[in-house]
C-alpha cells in the first residue's frame, strides 16, 4: 500500500513539515507495511521554502537583508534539489510576523530586491517567489529600488521605498534594474487574484490587516492609483487590472513590471516537489489544514491535492484542526473529513496538544483504512 501524505501547514500552530510528519507517524504505527511518503505544501505563504526544500532535498541560504521597518535583519531563501531554483518569500524579509505594531504607511519590500540581487549574484536565473503574510502596501517600490529602479519627486530627489511614499513619486526609471534579471524565469506564486487599486485592490481589501486607518487606506488606493499611471506610460502598457497585481500590497504588480508570470501558488508547489506522479501511483492521499470550510473549495491546498488524486482515481482523505460551516461541500473531494478534536476542547489546548491529536486521528483512520483493503481483498478472492 502506497500513501501520499501532503497537507498545507496549521496556521500559528504547527508547519506543514510537522503536520505531515505527525501524520505519518500514526500511518506507519497501524500499517507498518505501508509505503508512506510526506510532501509538505504550501500555496505561495509563509512555509513555502520549508516545504520546498525539505521535499526536494534542496537548502537554505542565510542571507543579511532590510527587514520591512528598514532595519537589517536575519532573512533567508531556498535552493532547490534541482540546485538551480531559488524560492524567495516575502514572509521571510518583509512578513507580518516580523512587526510589532503594523503600519504599511511604513513598510518596505525592500529586503526582497536585495534577496534577488544575491542570488543573482551566486548564478541562479530561476526563480519563484511566494507572496503570502506581506505587511507592506509599497507597491514593490522597495524591491524594485533595490534592484536598481528610480523614483524621484518633484524636486528631483529620491524618494523612501515605503508606502506613504507613492503619492509623491514624479518620474520613474527602470533602465537601471539589474540587467542579469533579463536571464530569468521568475514565476509568483500567489493565489490572491485582486487588481492593484480600487475596492478590489491592495489597499481596500488588505489595508486594514496590515494596520491602515480608514484615511491611510484611502491615500494608499491614491498613491497606488497615481504610481502604476507612471509605471505604464513608462512601460507602454496596462498591469494594474490583472489578477494578481495587488498580491502582496502590490508585489504583484512590481513583479508584472520585471516580466514575471503570476501563476496559483499550490499549482507551482505541487509542480516544483513532482506531486501529481508521486499521487499517481498511490493508493491513498491524506491531506489537510488548519481550519477547513465552504472556503477550502475556493484555491485551498487541500482541495488543489484533492482534485489531483480524483483525476488519477485516487482516494483522498481530510484531517484538519477543526471543521467549519459548510465543510460537507468537501465531501465531493473527500471520502471523509475529520476533525484532530475529539470532543469538547478549547483552541489553545487543542493548538498546544497538535501533533498528538494528529497521530491519534491518522491512527484511527489507519485502522479503517486497514480494514477497507483487507475486505476488498476478501471479495477479490471470491
Amino acid at each position: 500500500m502506497r500513501i501520499i501524505i501532503a497537507p498545507d501547514s496549521f496556521k500559528e500552530c504547527l508547519s506543514a513539515r510537522e503536520v505531515a510528519l505527525s501524520l505519518k507517524k500514526g500511518f506507519e504505527a497501524e500499517i507498518p507495511s505501508a509505503k508512506v511518503d510526506v510532501f509538505p505544501m504550501a500555496d505561495g505563504g509563509e512555509g513555502t521554502i520549508d516545504a520546498l526544500v525539505y521535499s526536494t532535498s534542496g537548502r537554505k541560504v542565510e542571507v543579511r537583508a532590510t527587514g520591512p521597518l528598514g532595519v537589517e535583519t536575519n532573512s533567508c531563501y531556498g535552493v532547490l534539489g534541482d540546485n538551480e531554483t531559488v524560492i524567495i518569500e516575502v514572509a521571510s524579509i518583509a512578513g507580518l510576523q516580523m512587526i510589532s505594531e503594523r503600519n504599511p504607511m511604513i513598510t518596505t519590500s525592500y529586503g526582497m530586491g536585495e534577496l534577488i540581487n544575491h542570488a543573482l549574484n551566486e548564478g541562479y536565473r530561476n526563480f519563484l517567489f511566494g507572496l503570502g503574510g506581506s505587511a507592506t502596501i509599497d507597491c514593490g517600490i522597495g524591491m524594485l529600488q533595490a534592484l536598481g529602479a528610480v523614483f524621484l519627486d518633484q524636486k528631483g530627489a529620491h524618494v523612501p521605498p515605503i508606502g506613504s511614499a507613492l503619492e509623491k513619486i514624479h518620474t520613474v526609471d527602470f533602465s537601471g534594474v539589474n540587467p542579469l534579471l533579463a536571464e530569468c524565469e521568475l514565476i509568483v506564486a500567489s493565489d490572491v487574484e485582486n487588481v492593484l487599486c480600487g475596492l478590489k485592490g491592495a489597499a481596500y481589501v488588505f489595508g486594514a490587516q496590515k494596520g491602515a486607518k480608514k484615511d491611510e487606506i484611502v491615500e494608499l488606493d491614491r498613491g497606488l492609483q497615481h504610481y502604476a499611471a507612471l509605471c505604464e506610460k513608462a512601460l507602454g502598457k496596462s498591469l494594474q487590472n490583472i489578477p494578481g497585481a495587488g498580491a502582496a500590497g502590490g508585489l504583484g504588480f512590481a513583479f508584472l513590471v520585471l516580466g514575471a508570470k503570476i501563476q496559483s501558488g499550490a499549482q507551482i508547489v505541487a509542480k516544483a516537489m513532482g506531486l501529481e506522479q508521486h499521487i499517481k501511483a498511490a493508493d491513498w492521499v491524506i491531506t489537510g489544514e488548519g481550519r477547513s470550510d465552504f472556503q477550502s473549495v475556493y484555491g485551498k491546498v487541500p482541495v488543489y491535492v484533492a482534485k489531483i488524486a480524483k483525476q488519477y482515481h485516487v482516494k483522498s482523505l481530510l484531517i484538519s484542526g477543526a471543521l467549519g460551516d459548510g465543510y460537507e461541500q468537501l465531501y465531493d473531494y473527500f471520502v471523509s473529513c475529520r476533525s484532530i478534536t475529539q470532543g469538547p476542547i478549547s483552541l489553545q489546548e487543542s493548538m498546544k496538544n497538535a501533533k498528538q491529536l494528529l497521530i491519534d486521528s491518522s491512527r484511527d483512520l489507519a485502522r479503517l483504512i486497514k480494514l477497507v483493503d483487507c475486505n476488498r481483498t476478501v471479495v477479490n478472492l471470491f
